[in-house]
């Protein structure tokens, strides 16, 4: 970690990232739910999803386009099956509440599936899972932005779909497993920072408008656009464009609302699953095969010199654990492009460490 770069006390990047979002008028609540979640992914290492995503909110809120007031409404109730409406409510919020309904409902269900229309952007996935793993409990999450694409189809050039990231929390005798993966080579934030900074991608991960692909994000931005190639690029591009499509189908499918309204708000289609092993075989049980798997995998040999197989996840929590013992760092333009909503706000910007 640099010593010459500034670090922060994860209690006190939610703590000023609560203060801003109430200071555009955001219940305390609400306020709280959003900038734990942005800062859970700056500790998990998602910076573009952490709280670099907070300028975007707070302008969305303050021009309307996140809803202060009210509750998500019920579009259908089948007891383990559940639709709502998110009303372009905070997406963070709207997430740990639909969270703790399913956790509830699982006393009556083995599995609860809920999903959600016209919620605002809710942020990383990955923040979500591990307090349900820390309970024995397997997460599925999945969100799609049905007014929103940027991914290609495999075979074209022209924007389709959105990344539509992929998450699953699995509990182990140990630490869990948690994932979450785009059905897209890469993201649109992630792209537009490298165009900020006019950078380069690590890889020809995009397509511009006459079907080459690229690692230069300019071509997502000039006159004639390209796309973000679909996981597997131009080669083995028809896995992850039929994933996107899975996604499609869990999110705006099943909650009935999407692309075919030809939504403008930004904001997410949400599908939720909780699931507990003791409904099925038992957490015992899902717990040892998981192990064995896990335990498989880390033991695999490879090659001369590389280090050895990790699970998905633990990086992650590698990460946070040191960072709430250390100080978050931020990434570098996080802070710098809040300070002018601080100003505006009268926010006192958090203290170094």
């Amino acid at each position: 970690m640099s010593a010459a770069t500034p670090r922060y006390r994860a209690d006190d990047l939610a703590a000023f990232g609560t203060r801003l979002f109430a200071g555009l008028g955001l219940p305390e609540d609400r306020a709280r739910d959003t900038a734990e979640i942005l800062v859970e992914s700056d500790l998990l290492g998602h910076t573009t999803h952490g709280l670099g995503m907070a300028p975007r909110y707070l302008s969305n809120l303050d021009e309307g386009g996140m809803t202060r007031e009210g509750e998500p409404g019920t579009v259908a109730d089948h007891g383990g099956a559940i639709v709502w409406d998110g009303r372009y409510l905070p997406g963070p919020w709207v997430m740990r509440r639909a969270i703790a309904f399913a956790r509830e409902r699982l006393r009556a269900h083995p599995q609860v599936t809920l999903t959600i229309r016209r919620s605002h952007h809710i942020g990383c996935l990955q923040a979500y899972l591990k307090p349900i793993t820390d309970e024995g409990l397997v997460i599925i999450l999945t969100c799609s932005d049905p007014a929103g694409a940027g991914v290609a189809a495999h075979g074209g050039v022209t924007s389709v779909v959105t990344p539509n990231p992929l998450a699953a929390g699995l509990p182990t005798e140990g630490e869990p497993i948690l994932f979450d993966i785009s059905m897209s080579t890469t993201t649109n934030a992630m792209t537009k920072r490298v165009a900020d900074e006019g950078g380069r991608l690590p890889g020809q991960w995009l397509v511009d408008a006459d079907g080459r692909a690229t690692d230069d994000p300019a071509v997502l931005f000039g006159a004639r656009k390209g796309a973000i190639l679909p996981l597997g690029g131009l080669e083995l591009g028809h896995k992850g464009f039929a994933l996107a499509l899975l996604v499609e189908a869990l999110t705006s499918g099943l909650a009935g609302h999407g692309r075919a309204e030809k939504p403008d708000e930004w904001g997410a289609s949400v599908y939720l699953q909780l699931i507990d092993p003791d409904g099925f075989a038992g957490r015992a049980a899902f717990r040892r095969q998981m192990s064995a798997i896990a335990d498989a995998a880390r033991a695999s040999a490879t090659a001369p010199g590389a280090p050895p197989v990790r699970l998905p996840g633990h990086a992650a929590l590698e990460r946070r654990s040191r960072q709430l013992a250390h100080g978050v760092e931020p990434y570098a333009t996080i802070l710098d492009a809040l300070v002018p909503w601080a100003k505006r706000l009268d926010v006192a910007l958090p203290r170094s460490i």
